[in-house]
């Protein structure tokens, strides 16, 4: 049983949680309150900004149709391929990075250089070498993350303590048993940071290449809207993109949570 100071203490904790979260979804409808009153009031140019009551009315519409649901349904799919192959790739090569030390310090300027690259700009490239369909953006997506999926990862084998480590091999532990045993569970962590920044990296990579070849999904929705001029179009689709991403790093959220709740590692 917890002491009344400590049920205190949690319920001070969860009060602030839900003022915070209240606090956030104010700003956002006074945002979107203040945008449709500025349109309404003809203050801003609504061909060029649209506003939130014409976005929803065509969100409807297309859900009505179904049409949104495809492109939904093709860009996340692109993503969730890139994401999990990008992050799977880069994790084994980093633990082949620290497997092989020899092989970490010949490459490690090109990964820094690799990394310091504006790998979109590839992207092209990419989508020729690959193919000019789906393949090709869900590449894209992977090339993306992968370089920082390598490195945080490779970083989090690095600060795992050497006393750990040592401990094990005085027992007559393998490098593949140290790996398995100490090097992977204490890099969760780093292991789930990287999943947080491959959420947003992987997105961009399928936008980036929707943008390029595609003929489906939010990426070829945004630069549709904006070759003939539906600004209400390009919005939603922001959105969207917006609200999906937020999700994936939210489940990405839970699942770190979950593991720190159950102390899955050391």
């Amino acid at each position: 049983m917890y002491s009344k100071e400590h049920m205190e203490f949690l319920k001070k904790v969860k009060n602030r949680k839900i003022l915070i979260r209240v606090t956030q979804i104010l700003i956002l409808i006074c945002i979107l309150t203040l945008w449709e009153i500025a349109a309404k009031f003809k203050l801003i140019d609504t061909f060029l900004t649209s506003y939130p009551s014409e976005i929803f009315t065509l969100f409807v519409k297309m859900i009505k149709s179904g049409a949104l649901f495809n492109h939904v349904l093709i860009s996340t799919t692109e993503v969730v391929i890139g994401f999990t192959l990008g992050t799977i790739l880069g994790t084994l090569v980093a633990i082949i990075l620290w497997w092989s030390d020899f092989l970490s310090k010949v490459l490690d300027p090109y990964l820094v250089v690799l990394n310091a690259l504006p790998k979109t700009a590839l992207a092209p490239i990419i989508i020729i070498w690959v193919g000019a369909g789906i393949s090709g953006i869900i590449v894209t997506a992977m090339i993306v993350s992968i370089i920082v999926t390598i490195l945080g990862v490779y970083g989090g084998f690095k600060e795992v303590s050497n006393d750990k480590i040592r401990m094990l091999q005085t027992f007559g532990a393998n490098k593949f048993q140290v790996l398995q045993k100490v090097v992977i569970p204490s890099s969760v962590p780093a292991i789930i940071n990287a999943l947080k920044i491959n959420v947003g990296l992987s997105w961009v990579g399928v936008i980036v290449g929707e943008f390029i070849v595609s003929q489906a999904g939010i990426g070829y929705l945004i630069v549709y809207g904006s070759q003939v001029f539906k600004l209400d179009l390009v919005m939603m689709s922001v959105f969207i993109l917006a609200i999906l991403a937020a999700l994936m790093y939210q489940f990405v959220a839970y699942i770190e949570k979950k593991l720190i709740k159950n102390n899955r590692w050391l």
